[in-house]
């Protein structure tokens, strides 16, 4: 079974880098058909809602390891909960800040060009090391 898994998590990541590298080759195909639209106050509540409470990845990648921590710090769960909770505000408030920080230089097809073009190699690597075994 882990093989399957394994295999079938190469070929996702194969398949993902490939695609990034499309993209960073052919710029072109970053142009959208249409004009954007702005999003609606309930559209973009929606949207996070449903990436929070949606995501399957927030669980065994959050949920299960801080749950575990916690559960090694008796008596001290509301301290390890505020720490977690700060801790989880100051990235999201990074991630928000870096964003606008970033906007100028994504506004560049050439930034988004090498930003696949990485994300090309991370993936493609990624997809031979685990078709490697190591």
């Amino acid at each position: 079974m882990l093989d399957v898994v394994r295999w079938v998590g190469a070929a996702f990541l194969a398949g993902y880098g490939l695609l990034a590298l499309r993209r960073a080759l052919r710029p072109r195909a970053l142009d959208a058909g249409g004009t954007a639209r702005p999003s609606t106050l309930a559209a973009t509540l929606l949207t996070a809602l449903a990436l929070t409470w949606l995501n399957l990845h927030v669980y065994p990648d959050t949920v299960v390891p801080l749950g575990s921590i916690a559960q090694s710090q008796p008596g001290q769960l509301t301290w390890f909960a505020v720490g977690a909770a700060t801790g989880s505000v100051l990235w999201f408030s990074a991630l928000g800040r870096g964003d606008a920080l970033l906007r100028p230089l994504f506004a560049r097809r050439a930034a988004w060009c090498v930003r696949d073009a990485g994300m090309a190699v991370v993936r493609l690597t990624l997809a031979v090391s685990l078709m490697l075994g190591d």
